[in-house]
C-alpha cells in the first residue's frame, strides 16, 4: 500500500489503473492456453478472459457500453490466439453486457461479492454457459455442422467450461478486486 501511495501524483493515477488492468489482461491471455493439473476437465480449460471480464464488469460504475467494448477487445484478443470462426468477441460482448445489466438490475451488493466467493462463482458459471451457447449458435449459423453434433459437443464444452471457470473465478476476482480498490483509494485526493 505504501508503494501505491508513493505513486499518488495526479499524472500517475490513471497510469496505475491502466497498468493494473493491462497487466492482468495480459496475465489471463498468457495462462489461457496453459493446461496444468487441476485446470482441465475433458480437455477443456477455464475461460480466463471471461472470468476477468465478469470481475471487471461487476464493479460499480461500469456502463453497458464500457462492458461491451471491453468484451469486444478481449474477444478479439482471444480470437487472435484461436481460429477466426466463430468469433469469441460476440460471446464476450454478450457476457459483459449481461453482467453489467445483472449487477444494475438486481442491485447486487458489491460488498457481499467482495467477501464471499459463492456469488462471483455463480455469476461466472452462468456467464460461461451463456458464452458457450452464443458460440454454439454461431456454429449453427455457419451451417457446416448438424444441429445434433453441435448440441452434443456444446453440452460438454459448456458444462466443463462453466465448472472450471466458476471454480477458478475467486483466484482471479479477489486479487484483482483488491488491486482495483487500492488504485481507487490512491486516486482519492
Amino acid at each position: 500500500m505504501k508503494a501505491l501511495s508513493r505513486m499518488s501524483s495526479p499524472r500517475s493515477r490513471p497510469f496505475l489503473n491502466f497498468a493494473v488492468t493491462f497487466l492482468s489482461v495480459m496475465l489471463c491471455i498468457l495462462i489461457l492456453p496453459t493446461r496444468m493439473p487441476g485446470m482441465e476437465l475433458l480437455g477443456i480449460g477455464p475461460n480466463w478472459l471471461l472470468i476477468w471480464l465478469v470481475a471487471w464488469s461487476i464493479k460499480r460504475k461500469r456502463t453497458v457500453w464500457g462492458a461491451a467494448s471491453m468484451g469486444l477487445v478481449l474477444g478479439f484478443l482471444q480470437d487472435a490466439m484461436t481460429a477466426p470462426h466463430p468469433t469469441h468477441a460476440v460471446s464476450l460482448v454478450v457476457v459483459g453486457v449481461l453482467t453489467v445489466v445483472l449487477q444494475k438490475t438486481w442491485s447486487i451488493p458489491v460488498d457481499i461479492v467482495e467477501r464471499d466467493p459463492i456469488p462471483i462463482a455463480l455469476i461466472v458459471f452462468g456467464m460461461a454457459v451463456v458464452a458457450e451457447t452464443v458460440m454454439g449458435l454461431q456454429f449453427f449459423s455457419m451451417g457446416d455442422r448438424a444441429l445434433l453434433e453441435i448440441w452434443s459437443y456444446h453440452q460438454r464444452v459448456a458444462l466443463c467450461s462453466a465448472i472450471l471457470s466458476s471454480l477458478w473465478a475467486p483466484v482471479i476476482y479477489f486479487p484483482l478486486n483488491r488491486l482495483w480498490e487500492m488504485t481507487r483509494n490512491v486516486e482519492k485526493p
